[in-house]
This record gives structure tokens, C-alpha cells and sequence, in this order.
């Protein structure tokens, strides 16, 4: 009995036999699985999100309870799931212009370009992405990177429900990965130089003239 372990998930005081996950602690006492459970053990679907404070520690940090091991002393709550407030609506096979597609993530999620830099995205992701930098990418037009950073993203919505700013940052990592998928990118790097042009930032010269005053210095040295 000396390596069984007591911890309390959601009020409910229970001592389990390790080794076991947070997921099948919670069922030890014979309660049922009716919410907060999909994929059973492996961390995809993000369904068994919850809060854990470990024993001896004052910080609180969210997990998936599928894949994280039960451990004496452990303070344990399940997050319900939500549905957004405001759903993003868009339609990729109707974004069919490639070179336009950095202004159509960016016509959907406009609250990108407002990040607050608080890095509470990166602290509540349990897969420990780099959230804040993904939403960064997005915004600046690099959505191939962006794609790569929410690759593993599991739609648990933790970083949304941290978001002071209501960007929804894994369903802007979504559109993001989608777009990437169906359009085959043209380089993100040109697609924003470009994208500056027209805007008129960073004006590129055609007159020729700076040509012109280095060939004319060159001649007055010779």
C-alpha cells in the first residue's frame, strides 16, 4: 500500500496504484467517461485538457490528462470545452490566387496584427508550441512558418481561452495550415516584398539615377 499514490481530480479525493495517467486516475473509482476524453492515450485530439498543480508548487499548468502520469499530490481540473464567440468563417477552395492568400488570413483574423506580446498562449499550450511566434509569422505573412509551428497544434482552444486579445490563435493555425496544403505557397518572402511595394513602403527606384551617379563618380576618378 506504501507506493500507492493520493491526489484529487475535479473535488474527488482518490488513491490509485501508479503507474497511471491523469485520465485513468480519473476513472479508478469506476466514474464514467462522459466528457473530456476522444483519442485515449494518444495526445491528438486535445479533448482531455485540464489544469494540474503539482505537490509542493504554487504554479499552475495546463496538460493533457492522456499523457500526463498521475503523481502523489497532484490538484487536478478538467477544462470545459467552448465554442468560439465570434466563428471565423472563410472558404479556401474559394481563395484561388495564391499571391493573395496572406491578405485573406489576414481579412479573417484581423486581431493578429493586435498581439499583446504576453506570451499566455505559449504558457497554456500543454504541447508547449511556440504560440506567440506561429500568431507572428501569420501576421507578417510567413505562413509557412506559421504552419510549421501549429503542425502538432491539437485545437484544445487553451491558447484561445488565454488570448486578451481574441485572436484565436490554433484556429488562425488551421486556416494557416490549410492554405498551405491546398495552395502550394509561392515564397512567403516575396509574396511580402511584393505585398510592400504596392503599399508603397519600401519604394524600389526605376529611374536608374543612383546607376548613374556611381558610373559618373567612377569616370571623374579615372
Amino acid at each position: 500500500m506504501s507506493d500507492r499514490i493520493r491526489l484529487s481530480i475535479d473535488g474527488r479525493e482518490l488513491t490509485v496504484e501508479p503507474p497511471l495517467s491523469l485520465l485513468q486516475a480519473a476513472t479508478a473509482d469506476g466514474t464514467p467517461l462522459t466528457s473530456n476524453v476522444g483519442c485515449m492515450g494518444q495526445g491528438v485530439c486535445g479533448a482531455c485538457r485540464c489544469l494540474v498543480r503539482r505537490e509542493g508548487e504554487r504554479e499552475v499548468s495546463t496538460v493533457l490528462a492522456c499523457e500526463t502520469s498521475a503523481e502523489n499530490g497532484m490538484q487536478v481540473s478538467f477544462i470545459d470545452y467552448f465554442t468560439p464567440h465570434r466563428p471565423h468563417v472563410y472558404d479556401i477552395v474559394g481563395i484561388t490566387d495564391s499571391w493573395r492568400i496572406a491578405d485573406a488570413v489576414r481579412d479573417v483574423f484581423p486581431e493578429a496584427d493586435h498581439c499583446r506580446h504576453c506570451g499566455g498562449c505559449d504558457r497554456a499550450c500543454p504541447k508547449g508550441l511556440e504560440v506567440q511566434r506561429g500568431v507572428a509569422l501569420a501576421a507578417a505573412g510567413n505562413l509557412a512558418g506559421a504552419a510549421d509551428i501549429f503542425d502538432q497544434c491539437v485545437m484544445c482552444n487553451l491558447c484561445t481561452l488565454a488570448c486578451p486579445e481574441h485572436i484565436w490563435p490554433n484556429h488562425l493555425g488551421l486556416m494557416v495550415r490549410r492554405a498551405v496544403t491546398a495552395l502550394g505557397l509561392r515564397p512567403s518572402d516575396l509574396i511580402a516584398r511584393l505585398a510592400e511595394i504596392e503599399r508603397g513602403q519600401q519604394p524600389i527606384d526605376f529611374s536608374g539615377r543612383d546607376d548613374h551617379d556611381a558610373a559618373a563618380g567612377a569616370a571623374r576618378k579615372g
